[in-house]
């Protein structure tokens, strides 16, 4: 006699999509985080309690049901920061839904940005956040959350900001964090021409979704590294195709300025500036 399947309405189904949703969503914000290990500490905690119940453990049973109703204000405050991210993000992904032409505006922003860097020869390097989260990085350099523009990357940049040398990572709209140390490409195949700033820029596309967008000072080039690959010396119009086609949105064609002189910035005499740090082996800074 063959089995009968169960009848399962469309609410079950619904009700099932959802839990799944939620349990991804969750795994994916404490990716690559510090949150991930104590999610392992929890849940060995839950397996010693079902063991502890299992086993008749009458002692273990009773100090885990003790401590069983504080777990759960342990994991409000242990989880406070990516509770507040995941609002936060929540909140911010219905904002572009409703502003999605605002939001390529914003990207626009970089590309207007790339040009200005390529013809000051200012070395830069500009990290987009995609899928795959980047809150270790952020926390390696200094918090910003400040909404992206073309003035503040032309500011942050400047040879001469104290934020200048590392990268600079974008969330959504906001620019996360300057001056991040990035993890650096051991790819043997890559030339021996490319300094720190492009073998940052491509380790953390190896590691990551991330898309990086590398200004050379030696050259004034621009590049492109997507998944542990670099596209180099991009023209800004095809700069503007390639994050249109990676981000998934369509970007305007921006409205470049003129050619600018070595007026970006105005610096000091040499003889009264300070002698320049030297770079970090993990900091993108210093050569190309």
């Amino acid at each position: 006699m063959p089995l009968a399947w169960p009848h399962i309405s469309a609410v079950s189904i619904v009700d099932i999509l959802l839990v799944a949703i939620l349990i991804y969503q969750f795994l994916m914000l404490i990716r690559g985080t510090r949150a991930a290990p104590m999610l392992l500490g929890i849940a060995v905690l839950a397996l010693a309690f079902y063991l502890a119940r299992l086993g008749e453990l009458r002692t273990l049973n009773w100090l885990l049901s003790t401590l069983l109703p504080y777990v759960v204000f342990a994991g409000i405050v242990v989880f406070q920061s990516e509770i507040r991210h995941a609002l936060a993000n929540l909140g911010r992904r219905i904002s572009l839904i409703r502003s999605s032409g605002a939001a390529a505006d914003l990207y626009d922003d970089i590309v207007l940005a790339a040009n200005l860097f390529s013809q000051n020869q200012t070395g830069a390097l500009i990290v987009i956040e995609r899928e795959i989260g980047l809150r270790t990085y952020i926390e390696s350099g200094v918090p910003l959350d400040a909404r992206l523009s073309y003035d503040l990357l032309a500011t942050l940049f400047r040879p001469s900001a104290p934020l200048h040398d590392g990268a600079a990572i974008i969330q959504g709209d906001r620019l996360a964090a300057a001056a991040c140390f990035l993890p650096l490409s051991m790819n043997p195949v890559l030339s021996t021409q490319m300094g720190t700033r492009h073998r940052a820029g491509i380790g953390i596309t190896e590691e990551t979704d991330a898309v990086a967008v590398i200004v050379s000072e030696e050259t004034g080039a621009i590049s492109l590294a997507v998944a542990g690959n670099i596209e180099r010396d991009l023209t800004v119009e095809r700069l503007r195709e390639r994050l249109s086609s990676l981000l998934r949105r369509y970007v305007p064609s921006p409205t470049l300025p003129n050619p600018v002189e070595d007026n970006f910035i105005e610096e000091e005499p040499p003889s009264s500036l300070p002698p320049r740090r030297q770079d970090s082996p993990l900091r993108p800074g210093g050569r190309d």
